[in-house]
């Protein structure tokens, strides 16, 4: 995998702005005792970073940003590493989907995309990973990760969508 240095500051960026959103502006709220529900943003960045550079590229911004944000701050947590994958999925999925039309998404395909991803790695695979850590029940942590969704996920589409036009736009003014 090969970087030019615009796109080496580019995938540091996102990743400095997602450790910063999810580690220092995120909010761990508890579920039967247990911290399993952090509201944050801090997956969009993530997400725009496959868009923008390509899946690989994506992924290793979640990878970047899972390890690096919790070596910054754990939230006393034991580090997991399907929590990881499941950043780096997050950012390779949209990478994989979004990556090749970027020039003419529409906020439709950016919202079944993030839609997907959110659902398969924010609800399905963190909720496993999160009720295996902690040993609650998937079921008991479920209800509450969906309901933090109605919130995270309108914003990461806007997010996405938005970020995606300014950065066209940007490239396109020949700067």
């Amino acid at each position: 995998m090969k970087f030019s240095a615009r796109t080496a500051a580019n995938l540091g960026l996102l990743t400095a702005v997602s450790i910063v959103l999810t580690r220092f502006f995120g909010v761990m709220l508890p579920i039967a005792g247990a911290n399993a529900l952090r509201l944050s943003f801090g997956e969009a960045p993530v997400m725009l970073a496959g868009v923008l550079f390509g899946p690989a590229s994506g992924a290793l911004a979640g990878v970047a940003a899972d390890l690096v944000g919790f070596l910054i701050n754990s939230y006393g947590g034991p580090y997991h590493p399907g929590l990881t994958l499941s950043l780096a999925l997050t950012g390779l999925i949209p990478g994989l989907l979004l990556h090749p039309k970027r020039d003419s998404l529409s906020v439709v395909q950016v919202g079944a995309v993030v839609l997907l991803t959110d659902l398969l790695t924010g609800v399905l695979l963190n909720t496993l990973w999160l009720s295996r850590m902690f040993g609650q029940g998937f079921f008991q942590l479920l209800g509450m990760r969906l309901l933090a969704r109605l919130v995270t996920v309108p914003l990461y589409i806007l997010t996405v969508y938005w970020a995606n036009r300014a950065y066209r736009a940007y490239l396109s003014s020949g700067r």
